[in-house]
């Protein structure tokens, strides 16, 4: 692997402007302290070029052309959850493997440049071409093929990992990451998701390294299937035997989330938009808790962000450039408050937002958008 570009620096302080200007807001102002970690959240993983169209008005059909009415690129797989992290303020490192093609310079730019997100620990490998998922939205649902070749046989995720508050792992049974333990043991907070078990064993025990999560965040499918519970809320506090703290989402009913330590329970509807592109929004989602939970806010709190970010991305063209910042958060939050009749006690959910979201960001463009093709990335 060829030496990895430093963009952002070693240490907070030398954050981009890209970033800074980006952020506005600092949900962790009041936490930070000497001595503190250099990073709010550390990741891990593969990143993907995403071609994405929408439009469609029915799923493609074998043998005819469909024609989508709209189309955009982007930084993907877990671009997704870095850009989100770094859109809400939290301060992002990313360990990961760039091709030295077009599309791995572009997805390098558009994170670090355009998102601030630390590549320090990120590679460029002469040779490999970067992985691409060609995303079709449709109905409210998606369809996804991709294509890549075998990662580098080096491992772009170093075994001890940087200091970081929390970190956030996409689990895969059977499989065991070092990094995860490692991370543990040094205090970071892990937050972990998990895909969809292909073997079909659906067995907890098949996720060894769950017993360093303090958050587990599955889908109610996955949950009612790793638990055996006929329920997704009997199956959330199934799982909090072994974590502490276990969110199940819910799709179009919201999520319900359980913390042990606490004996918190709680359980937001989801806000009804119309989604445009539900690609990432699982990642969105995850930051939103993430950064909910950093900044040391109650249960309710922390799942409303979660729901909230996540329905906005879903406005948006993308997974990665499709994430909220907190000039959007807050005009959706004035917006609402403006609306003649609202339901006072739907109002209140999302109360805690007034001390997050200033009146008024001086932002004098918009966040960064997927577009049509990325050659036009640099000076979108």
């Amino acid at each position: 692997m060829t030496p990895s570009r430093t963009i952002a620096g070693e240490e907070p302080e030398h954050l981009t402007q890209a970033a800074r200007r980006q952020a506005q807001v600092d949900p962790l102002a009041a936490l930070r302290a000497p001595g503190d970690p250099p990073w709010d959240v550390y990741l891990t993983g593969t990143v993907f070029l995403d071609i994405v169209f929408t439009g469609l008005d029915s799923a493609p059909v074998r043998g005819t052309e469909s024609w989508a009415r709209g189309m955009g690129s982007s930084p993907g797989g877990v671009a997704n959850m870095a850009t989100a992290l770094a859109r809400l303020g939290l301060r992002t490192s990313l360990a990961a493997a760039f091709g030295d093609d077009h599309y791995g310079e572009y997805c390098w730019d558009a994170l670090a440049q355009g998102e601030g997100i630390d590549l320090a620990l990120s590679r460029t490998v002469p040779g490999w071409h970067s992985p691409v998922t060609v995303s079709m939205a449709y109905e409210g649902e998606r369809t996804m093929v991709s294509h890549g070749h075998e990662p580098p046989p080096e491992e772009p995720a170093p075994d001890l990992p940087p200091r970081a508050r929390a970190a956030v792992a996409s689990l895969v049974p059977g499989e065991r990451a070092p990094w995860i333990a490692a991370a543990a043991r040094a205090g970071t907070r892990i937050f972990a998701d998990v895909g969809w078990d292909e073997t079909g064993a659906w067995d907890l025990a098949q996720l060894p390294d769950l017993g360093h999560c303090e958050a587990f965040l599955p889908n109610a499918a996955e949950a009612m299937r790793y638990t055996g519970a006929d329920c997704p809320r009997a199956a959330a506090h199934a799982l909090t035997e072994l974590v502490p703290v276990a969110v199940v989402t819910l799709g179009a009913e919201g999520a319900y989330a359980v913390d042990r330590r606490t004996r918190e329970t709680a359980e937001v509807p989801a806000i009804a938009v119309e989604a445009l592109d539900p690609t990432g929004a699982g990642d969105v989602f995850v930051a939103g808790f993430v950064t909910g939970t950093l900044a040391g806010r109650p249960l309710a709190d922390r799942l409303a962000l979660a729901g909230l970010t996540a329905a906005l991305s879903v406005q948006e063209f993308g997974g990665s450039l499709s994430a909220p910042g907190w000039s959007e958060i807050g005009a959706w939050w004035r917006r609402v408050q403006s609306v003649p009749g609202q339901n006072p006690e739907a109002l209140r959910r999302y109360g805690f937002l007034d001390g997050l979201v200033p009146e008024e960001l001086d932002r004098p463009w918009p966040l960064r958008r997927a577009v049509p093709t990325i050659g036009f990335g640099r000076s979108a």
